[in-house]
């Protein structure tokens, strides 16, 4: 009777196991028992990102920044309140009017009373202004992002799984509108439309125009997926197209969609600040941020500080959205990443 000694068994396995070669791609299917040995880990592609998330300093800040400024733009109202003056209130005591408006002492009128001081001329606090261009922005920031991934998923998942004339038809779309000059015609819209909601209508320009970025990241997803071997077997089941769609591709493209999201808002943010600056996007009294900073060009000599604070929330909630997204693209797309 042969005895084996413990473990000699795990190690006559490994022995018979085939090594790759240095310099030669891994055999076959290594990808696969890969991803099959970070399944058995019980840990999901979110804890995966989670985990990930959490070892990146710069990401946790970034995250901890993004929240701030959502839970200021949800809560302008009552901060608004709670410094005591509202976006349009104007407060004469807070400017000299013997200096053409000048706030009254320093740093462009921070006071225990005006906590991030006041604007000149008018002496409206700049806190207030500053919360309520949050809420605008931000606003139209995820509503104009939210048409662009729901409009784009839908078409470049359609082009991709149905191909023929549906992707050609839809390809040719995509290249139409991002050839067309959308700023040009966003300009021009916005300052023809004159008795119009603002925000709707910028929500509404600019995710009229940006779809088709989402739309050909989905479009080559789709097409890698819908060959897959569990995609097959739904469809020799007798699954319909909407049943696979739903239960099968989306999923597949759930975590690039996510990370290209991420990277759409400080986009967004910024073009609906570029609008504002320009003049044709939103119009006051209702307090944005690009408004404020192109206000603020003819006081930057005389109140540095009425140019610096727009400027800096805005600079932090573009950076912030950036380093988020970059981070979430890395894991949850990291060939997309490194392309």
């Amino acid at each position: 009777m042969t005895t084996t000694a413990p473990g000699a068994g795990g190690e006559a396995a490994k022995a018979k196991a085939p090594v790759p070669a240095p310099g030669l791609p891994p055999a076959p299917g290594a990808a696969e028992d890969a991803t099959a040995a970070a399944a058995a880990t019980g840990s999901s592609p979110w804890q995966l990102a989670r985990r990930e998330l959490r070892r990146r300093p710069a990401v946790r800040v970034s995250l901890g920044v993004v929240l701030l400024f959502v839970l200021m733009a949800a809560t302008a109202p009552w901060l608004g309140a709670l410094g005591g003056w509202s976006p349009e209130e104007f407060d004469k005591s807070a400017i000299d009017p013997y200096l053409g408006g000048q706030p009254l002492g320093s740093l462009g009128g921070i006071s225990p009373e005006h906590w991030l001081g006041v604007e000149p001329v008018t002496g409206r606090d700049l806190f207030a202004r500053v919360v309520h261009g949050a809420q605008v922005s931000l606003l139209i920031a995820f509503a104009a992002t939210a048409i662009v991934v729901v409009a784009g998923t839908a078409a470049g998942i359609a082009a991709g799984y149905f191909g023929g004339r549906t992707d050609t038809l839809l390809s040719r779309l995509m290249d139409l509108t991002m050839s067309f000059p959308s700023l040009i015609f966003m300009i021009a819209m916005l300052s023809v439309a004159k008795d119009v909601n603002r925000i709707v209508l910028m929500t509404a320009v600019i995710g009229v125009f940006g779809w088709p970025g989402v739309a050909r990241v989905v479009r080559g997803q789709t097409l890698s997926l819908k060959h897959r071997e569990y995609v097959d077997a739904a469809r020799v089941g007798g699954a319909g197209p909407w049943r696979i769609l739903t239960r099968d591709i989306l999923p597949g493209v759930s975590g690039p969609v996510i990370a290209y999201t991420t990277l759409l808002i400080p986009g967004m943010i910024s073009t609906e600040a570029a609008l504002s600056y320009l003049g044709v996007g939103v119009r006051p009294p209702t307090p944005s941020w690009g408004q404020m900073i192109a206000e603020s060009v003819a006081f930057y000599e005389t109140d540095p500080m009425y140019f610096v604070i727009p400027s800096t929330f805005l600079f932090l909630a573009v950076l912030a959205f950036t380093l988020l997204g970059d981070a979430l693209r890395d894991i949850l797309d990291p060939r997309g990443g490194r392309s």
